[in-house]
């Protein structure tokens, strides 16, 4: 426990004199002790504010509470807060209480594409199933805050069942994203019991969990968890990293945990004015996470929830960031900029223009570096014309799986995997005479 930093011991000391150094990693006294108030936030960073902001923060936390690990709370840098991206992210501002007219309570009308409690069901193939209404930290910026510090958002087991019950009956659902609140704060006993409930599933191909306890309590990765996880293949997470500060030392160790037990990981980052909305500081998270084998996954454009207004960025800016990631840097560390369409339309992918011109036989592209080319298109894609006739198909319309082991000639009667019993010389005419193929 030498590696704590002067600042995490100091929180230690002010929030629980008694407490041991190695207790600091115990994601449930994170939890215990997580930060609810102004007069202790001041106290643990040393820091205080005039009479008039604390009534704004006080008043703004009255609509959206604050909550704040401790592990988190190190993160800022008390000597220039009102810059600090881990500030911006955890801490209430006034500004959240300015609502315009673009701001909704549910953008996304997540509530609206619920057929049952839990669940929604937006996309064909797959679904969101919520399994819990609590977060290790409340971020400031969250789609769902008109959720945040309600009770009743936290569904129970009956709500869950009629979730999976839901999936169950629904056999076109083949990918299930666990969300909340926050999955990782369920008992591993309970997430193991979900998780083995969508195991028992046939349909159900894949689960994802959306976390972002590695960025805010990453003790929560436990060996324990981890283990357990490992049990549940196909298994994919997706983190929550806005800034490459948030990339810790402990961040990397419980990334590094994930990864090491075959769990592939994306992130998701939110375009947050004032935090992350420089294609430079874009550029070193992306590089960032994949040293830390995370494949940046989404970009989004913050959405239209209620006192976000502050935190909303143009459109144009996005596109400024992912013109500064694309030829500029590996593929792979390239987000895609979507913006969530407000009505529940889902994800729409926004990109840079690249495609300038066509005609009926040529494309003309310009590259990352304004580079202007043409790309030449076949002068006859007949014989290899699609009918959409899918059930006629003689194309390449082969889904299944193709056969690793094709045994041929004596193989072919040894082998125990191939029912054949006799080789036939072709034009046999006994054959011939049964209708038989030889």
């Amino acid at each position: 426990m030498n590696n704590l930093s002067q600042t995490q011991k100091d929180i230690i000391q002010v929030i629980d004199d008694d407490a041991a150094m190695s207790q600091w990693q115990d994601w449930t006294w994170q939890l215990r002790h997580s930060i609810r108030d102004l007069d202790l936030f001041e106290r643990l960073l040393g820091v205080s504010f005039d009479e008039e902001k604390q009534r704004e923060f006080r008043k703004a936390a009255e609509r959206f509470p604050i909550s704040v690990t401790p592990y988190y709370l190190s993160l800022i840098d008390p000597a220039d807060l009102e810059n600090d991206p881990v500030f911006k992210q955890a801490f209430p501002s006034p500004l959240e209480l300015v609502m315009t007219r673009a701001d909704m309570t549910d953008p996304l009308h997540e509530d609206e594409d619920s057929p049952v409690p839990c669940v929604t069901h937006r996309y064909p193939d797959r679904v969101l199933l919520l399994v819990s209404g609590v977060c290790a930290m409340y971020c400031r910026h969250c789609t769902r805050k008109r959720k945040v510090g309600d009770k009743d958002a936290i569904p129970d087991k009956e709500d869950l069942l009629a979730g999976i019950d839901y999936i169950r009956k629904t056999p076109q659902v083949r990918d299930v994203l666990l969300s909340g609140g926050d999955p990782f704060m369920l008992s591993d006993e309970r997430l193991d019991w979900i998780l083995g409930e969508l195991g028992m599933i046939d349909h159900v191909e894949v689960v994802r969990i959306g976390t972002r306890t590695p960025v805010v309590l990453p003790y929560r990765i436990t060996d324990d968890l981890v283990a357990m996880l490992k049990t549940h293949h196909p298994l994919w997470v997706n983190t929550h990293f806005n800034h490459p500060g948030e990339v810790t030392a402990s961040a990397r160790e419980a990334l590094g945990r994930l990864a090491d037990a075959g769990i592939p990981l994306g992130n998701q980052s939110v375009l947050l004015a004032g935090v992350n909305d420089c294609p430079r500081i874009m550029r070193a998270l992306v590089h960032k996470l994949v040293r830390n084998r995370v494949r940046p996954y989404y970009l989004y454009q913050c959405d239209l929830s209620e006192g976000l207004a502050h935190f909303r960025t143009p459109v144009g800016k996005g596109i400024e960031i992912m013109e500064s990631l694309i030829g500029h840097t590996s593929g792979f560390c390239v987000p895609t900029y979507v913006i969530d369409a407000p009505g529940g339309g889902g994800k729409i992918p926004i990109m840079p223009n690249y495609l300038i011109s066509w005609s009926t036989n040529k494309v003309v592209l310009r590259n990352y570096e304004g580079v202007i080319t043409t790309y030449k298109e076949p002068d006859s894609y007949e014989p290899w014309f699609c009918d959409r006739n899918c059930d006629r198909c003689d194309l390449q319309l082969r889904t299944e799986d193709a056969s690793e082991i094709k045994a041929i000639g004596i193989e072919k009667l040894l082998a125990d995997h191939d029912k054949s019993i006799a080789l036939v010389p072709g034009g046999n005419v006994r054959y011939e005479r049964r209708g038989e193929e030889s």
